[in-house]
């Protein structure tokens, strides 16, 4: 595909010229990746995003990109790929990251089975870079902090992302630097075979990606109906140490109950065994789909969460309780007392067939959608694969 000059604007704003190569429907994480896919290939490319700055789960989430917690095969090698991407695009668009990786907490000896199990089976088989610690071990770090935990994996190939600062850092870095068109605060109202009509016109593209997040009902309701997709709402905080800091924390920090939550270690017998203990001891933690998780922040500050409740839609009332439960949780952690500064509703689509679908609608139209919270850890390896896929 020849690749086009780049758009002009005239003085009331209007473009000039209406014909790209690729059309992208959606700015967030899913979006962006497609966009930079195909500007990377020398493609004319713009964007079409609803809101002036996309602001759904890419900005809502911690910014991990857990490569450990992928399950083997498919989704391990997408995250790999992405890793590699993250640091390549961190470097051009300059934002923040960290790369130093990840801990997996124990907190007990039944959360210690599971990591035991890992260590013991896929780690190496799998091809993750990883490794046990024993509780010894773990206790040299951080001035003994976590000396309280069991055992540990540590993750090598995890990723960390401030992602309320990155998406707008990667935005401009398309548009200042490959040409990329904004054209925001604009509704897709319909896409066919490279037509994008929208509340600013019509656009025509040679090929057409619409990502469109959680959104089923706007662009292609007939495609998502008979999927019975759902969303998964999300409680969030932002906190602070209020006492017994622990200053040098450079890397996310889970524990052992992600160990029923992600595909790399909740099909191991020990796992399916940590989940009937939870069920059995606190059943309030698997009924609110509460799996801690800290990401400290470039700023000193800790990004505590998640709780997962599941629906057709995202209900905006949040429950105190299920906030006490994760900042109880996190200050058990981190031995330390911690107050929260903020809190929001982080939400993504949920239930699908699989982690993501890539649906190719027609020849010159392609939607992909995530199904899991995973997009920041999968998704700009979708967004290379699938342009490869369709553009070459």
């Amino acid at each position: 595909m020849t690749a086009s000059p780049k758009p002009r604007k005239n003085k009331l704003g209007s473009l000039e010229m209406k014909n790209f190569d690729v059309i992208v429907v959606g700015a967030g994480m899913l979006g962006v990746a497609h966009a930079w896919a195909a500007a990377k290939r020398g493609l004319s490319v713009a964007v079409i995003e609803r809101s002036r700055q996309a602001h759904g789960a890419t900005v809502r989430n911690f910014g991990q990109v857990i490569v450990t917690g992928q399950p083997p095969g498919m989704m391990l090698s997408h995250a790999q790929q992405a890793r590699e991407l993250w640091l390549e695009l961190a470097a051009k668009a300059g934002f923040h990251v960290r790369a130093n990786g990840a801990l997996v907490l124990a907190r007990n000896a039944d959360e210690a089975d599971v990591l035991q199990e890992f260590a013991d089976t896929r780690l190496h088989q799998e091809g993750y870079r990883a490794q046990l610690l024993s509780s010894r071990e773990l206790a040299r770090l951080y001035g003994g902090r976590l000396a309280h935990h069991c055992a540990a994996i540590q993750g090598h190939d995890d990723l960390q992302i401030y992602s309320r600062e990155a998406l707008p850092a990667i935005t401009r870095y398309l548009a200042e630097s490959l040409g990329v068109t904004f054209i925001t605060g604009t509704l897709a109202r319909a896409v066919q075979g490279g037509l994008v009509s929208t509340t600013a016109g019509d656009f025509q593209g040679g090929h057409v990606f619409v990502c469109p997040g959680h959104d089923y009902l706007t662009l292609m309701p007939e495609l998502f109906a008979p999927m019975d997709l759902e969303v998964t709402r999300l409680q969030m905080l932002r906190a602070v140490f209020e006492s017994n800091p622990i200053e040098q924390l450079d890397r996310p920090v889970l524990t052992g109950l992600s160990c029923v939550h992600y595909g790399a270690f909740s099909d191991l017998p020990s796992a399916q065994v940590l989940r009937d203990i939870i069920q059995e001891r606190s059943p309030y933690l698997l009924e609110n789909g509460i799996h801690l998780l800290i990401s400290p922040t470039p700023y000193g500050e800790l990004i505590i969460g998640d709780s997962h409740r599941y629906g057709q839609d995202a209900p905006p009332f949040n429950d105190e309780a299920v906030d006490n439960a994760m900042l109880e949780l996190a200050s058990q952690a981190l031995g330390a007392r911690l107050r929260v500064v903020e809190r929001w509703q982080g939400v993504y689509g949920a239930h699908g067939p699989a982690p993501f679908s890539v649906m190719p609608v027609d020849e010159a139209t392609t939607v992909a959608v995530m199904h899991s919270g995973v997009g920041m850890t999968v998704g700009l390896a979708i967004g290379e694969r699938t342009v490869a896929g369709r553009l070459g």
